[in-house]
């Protein structure tokens, strides 16, 4: 699975400005409410869960907030590139600047788990998510994130 099938470009957004995981998770799902034609309050309250798990802060100021969702048809991504780092409570305890959002259908199964490895493989390339935050707005932003040639092999 490669991020061009998980990403629009509408669904990149840069220089996102929230203040607090929370903020955060409730404009990621504004934003897919809005493109699935969901209930944001659904997808908020599947992220939520989520959370109490454990965090989705993965380290490096990275974040995959993820879940699965009833009447989703298909694997869903959002990117959001953060106007300042907050605490997201991640593992290395360190501020979150990037986001990668994922929502999958409830009988995703192994489709979800590869989107997930996929993300994480190619938001563990360091030089990647300097580019990521120097970018300037979502065109660039996307033509980073879908560049198979520059992202680490599956």
């Amino acid at each position: 699975m490669e991020i061009s099938e998980l990403l629009s470009e509408e669904s990149v957004i840069a220089n996102l400005r929230v203040g607090s995981k929370k903020q955060a998770l409730q404009s990621l799902a504004r934003r897919a409410a809005e493109d699935l034609s969901m209930s944001e309050r659904t997808i908020f309250d599947v992220l939520l869960e989520r959370e109490r798990l454990g965090s989705t802060g993965v380290g490096n100021g990275i974040a995959v907030p993820h879940g699965k969702l009833a009447g989703l048809q298909q694997i869903y991504g959002l990117f959001a590139q953060l106007h300042a780092p907050i605490d997201f409570e991640a593992i290395d305890e360190q501020p979150v600047d990037l986001v990668f959002l994922l929502l999958a259908p409830e009988g995703a199964g192994a489709d979800h788990l590869k989107a997930l490895a996929r993300i994480s493989r190619s938001l563990r390339d360091r030089d990647l998510c300097e580019k990521l935050r120097g970018a300037s707005n979502g065109e660039a932003l996307f033509s980073l994130l879908t560049d198979e040639s520059a992202l680490p092999a599956a």
